[in-house]
This record gives C-alpha cells, sequence and structure tokens, in this order.
C-alpha cells in the first residue's frame, strides 16, 4: 500500500473503534453485542502481558497494633512488646503480649499484639469477629480511623476504651518501588486481583501500598482467605489496574 492508503486504513479503523465506543459495545449497523471484551472496562485496563502478574498471599488474623501509652496501661509503666516471630514485612513482628477485646455482645480473648507500636491504637478484625464482638466495623485503609467505632481491651494489668480505631482491614498489596515498576503500578492505585482454584473468585478495590521498607504481599483477612480458599504462601494474579 501507498502512505496515502495506509493513513486512509487507519483513519477507517479509529472511526470503527470510535463508533463502537459511542453505541457501548454494540453494533453500529445491528445493534447487537460485539463478542469478546466489549465494551471495554470505563475505568479498567489490563495490566500489559509483559508486566509482572503473579504475587503471594499473606492472611492477617485479628491482631492490635498499641500506641506506647495504651501499651503501658494493659501491661504496666515502661512495658515494651517481646518479639514472639518475626513477620514478613521488614521489622514487624508478632508479639509475645496478647489482650482480650471485648465488645457489647461478645469478647475475643488472646488476641496478638503487633509490634512495634504505634502512634495511635488500631484494632484489627474481621466481619466475623465484628459480629461476634456485636459492633459495626467499617471496612478502612490502615490508618484511617474517621468515624470508626470503638471497645473495651483487657490486659494482664489493666482495661482500657478506645474511642475509635476499631476496622476491618481492606486488603492491601505491599510493594517495594522496583516491584511497583513491575507491575506497573503506582503508590495508592487500586487493582483487581483473581484468584486459583475451585473457590477462584476476583478481588476488586485492592489497595496499593509501595514503600523501600515494603516486600512483595499481598494482605487479606481471614473472611476473605476462606470465601476464596486462600492460604499463606498461596499466590494470586493481578489482573487489572484502576486508572
Amino acid at each position: 500500500m501507498t502512505l496515502r492508503t495506509e493513513e486512509l486504513a487507519r483513519l477507517i479503523a479509529r472511526e470503527v473503534v470510535e463508533r463502537i465506543r459511542a453505541h457501548q459495545g454494540r453494533s453500529p449497523l445491528t445493534g447487537e453485542p460485539l463478542p469478546g471484551s466489549w465494551p471495554p472496562p470505563s475505568v479498567l485496563h489490563p495490566a500489559p502481558d509483559q508486566v509482572r502478574r503473579r504475587l503471594p498471599v499473606a492472611v492477617s488474623a485479628r491482631h492490635v497494633h498499641l500506641s506506647q501509652r495504651d501499651l503501658e496501661a494493659l501491661f504496666g509503666r515502661g512495658a515494651r512488646l517481646t518479639v514472639f516471630k518475626w513477620l514478613s514485612q521488614v521489622e514487624q513482628f508478632a508479639a509475645a503480649e496478647q489482650v482480650t477485646l471485648i465488645g457489647p455482645r461478645g469478647t475475643l480473648p488472646r488476641v496478638r499484639v503487633l509490634g512495634p507500636s504505634r502512634g495511635h491504637t488500631q484494632v484489627e478484625v474481621s466481619a466475623t469477629d465484628a459480629r461476634l464482638l456485636g459492633v459495626a466495623v467499617p471496612v478502612r485503609d490502615s490508618g484511617d480511623h474517621r468515624h470508626t467505632p470503638g471497645l473495651t481491651l483487657e490486659g494482664p494489668v489493666g482495661r482500657i476504651t478506645v474511642s475509635g480505631g476499631v476496622i476491618v482491614a481492606a486488603r492491601h498489596i505491599h510493594m517495594h518501588p522496583d516491584e511497583a515498576a513491575q507491575f506497573g503500578v503506582a503508590d495508592g492505585q487500586r487493582v483487581e486481583v483473581r484468584t486459583d482454584g475451585v473457590r477462584a473468585l476476583v478481588l476488586e478495590n485492592v489497595l496499593v501500598r509501595v514503600n523501600p521498607a515494603y516486600r512483595l504481599e499481598m494482605h487479606i483477612d481471614t473472611d476473605e482467605a476462606n470465601a476464596a480458599g486462600l492460604n499463606d504462601g498461596d499466590e494470586v494474579e493481578l489482573i487489572s489496574v484502576r486508572r
């Protein structure tokens, strides 16, 4: 073909695509739905074939992050957390210390404290745990305590009632900047992830968190893991990125 003919072909192809989009995935001629992936999602775009897709899973059971002030109220003046088990994320650990969560309807004993201590206390439970406790707990990104309920926490030497900070942690992915580049994502983006197996499903609205201290891992709670039949170390596939 001559250059002029090639340009004409591109213009025609572009016009066809625009007409398909304008008709929301239906043929401009017949009105019938087009086969394949049409219409394309309005804000979701498949991750490029050349980028990395698989990532490991970590299942987070109920746990507590304590401020130093609350740690001392529960475990005594000058208390420090004792490492029980190092976690996969750098300098993060499960502590030997445990507390009891007390709600209007029920209690959850032997809830693990995670370290190191934080600026503000945060209690992370599953939706199932929340029903047992009798508390309406919203899904929140870690650290977002707006309009969250409180609970009573009991330790070996004291009891405190926090006015907020109880959340069902939103599913999220930890990534080092190099890993984020491999996946073609950025900090704060939301992605879709597909699981495998007989209970395979697609998890939407998964927050990407990028930090040089992070190691690649997707965190979900026990309810989500049970629904998808996932265990620690299983792999899932990142299938699309919300732009």
